[in-house]
């Protein structure tokens, strides 16, 4: 076998890594082994997350300055014990009308998809055959406005969805901005979750109307903070918390604390640079999976 190439055994399964040395992120000079090492580390947190949810991945296979491509089929030559499941697809720009998805449900095929250099890992809202468990509302600054008016628009929705009794939890984007993750009954559609999303939106736009905007419109977006509520499409996906994001860095969408939010909304960290893989490792073994609460429901959205 050559020597860039070897196999492992991964929870009983065999896989053959290559070329481990290859640099991913050149400006950190962060290598395909450090971004598999970073998955196998971050796995218990992460898998929960994943689990039993379509899967669709950015790949990076010459690193994060070269050409990347967007992959929701299962790839050629997956091997036959990682889960997929086939959906339908509407309208589908490519005439397909199902998709073979992979579901990240295990550590074996996280270590496969990462030796794929698949860096992005983006679920959407729902469980495969279930109406949506979670609510995002995403945060995208226009500059000059960065994260921190992020920070500061995050901690206005979590008081608003707090009146309804909805429970909020931050998260980084892991490049500009940020999502507010909300754990919801998952007996509503995505259509209605949309709808909520967006009337909570247009309040806040309507109050604020310096800081948030609820369009889409980019001529409406700079130095405001753009609360995107269309994620909730059953059509949309956001990055997984936990996952690499393609910056200069091996930056990381990173649960938050609200003490840290309001430290960002006043000129402090997370404000000043994304959390990196390193970083974020040391975060999880002191505090855990701040985004834990996702995994145990919440409540229904109020109906229009």
């Amino acid at each position: 076998m050559p020597g860039d190439r070897f196999r492992v055994d991964v929870q009983g399964r065999t896989l053959e890594l290559s070329n481990l040395d290859k640099v991913l992120y050149p400006a950190a000079g962060f290598t395909k082994g450090e971004v598999i090492d970073y998955y196998t580390r971050i796995a218990p947190v992460l898998l929960p997350h994943l689990a039993d949810r379509a899967l669709t991945r950015i790949r990076y296979p010459n690193g994060v300055d070269e050409k990347s491509f967007f992959e929701k089929n299962a790839p050629a030559a997956t091997p036959d014990w990682v889960h997929t499941e086939t959906l339908p697809v509407p309208g589908s720009s490519k005439g397909r009308e199902t998709i073979d998805y992979v579901v990240a449900d295990d550590l074996p095929t996280l270590v496969w998809l990462a030796n794929l250099a698949a860096l992005e890992l983006h679920t959407p809202q729902w469980r495969i055959g279930a109406h949506p468990d979670t609510m995002v509302v995403d945060l995208d600054p226009g500059a000059p406005a960065g994260l921190r008016e992020c920070c500061e628009v995050a901690l206005l929705l979590r008081d608003r969805l707090a009146s309804d009794g909805i429970d909020s939890y931050p998260k980084t984007s892991g490049k500009k901005g940020m999502q507010l993750c909300c754990p919801i009954a998952g007996t509503q559609s995505s259509d209605l979750v949309s709808d909520y999303a967006k009337r909570v939106a247009q309040e806040l736009e309507k109050e604020h109307p310096k800081l948030v905007v609820s369009r889409m419109a980019k001529n409406l977006r700079p130095g405001k903070v753009f609360i995107d509520w269309s994620q909730n499409n059953a059509a949309k996906t956001t990055v997984s918390p936990y996952s690499l994001r393609a910056q200069s860095v091996p930056a990381v969408s990173t649960p938050l604390t609200w003490d840290e939010v309001s430290a960002g909304a006043a000129g402090k960290r997370p404000a000043a640079r994304p959390y990196t893989a390193v970083e974020v490792l040391k975060r999880v073994e002191k505090q855990g999976d701040l985004l834990a609460p996702l995994l145990d429901g919440g409540p229904k959205l109020p109906a229009g």
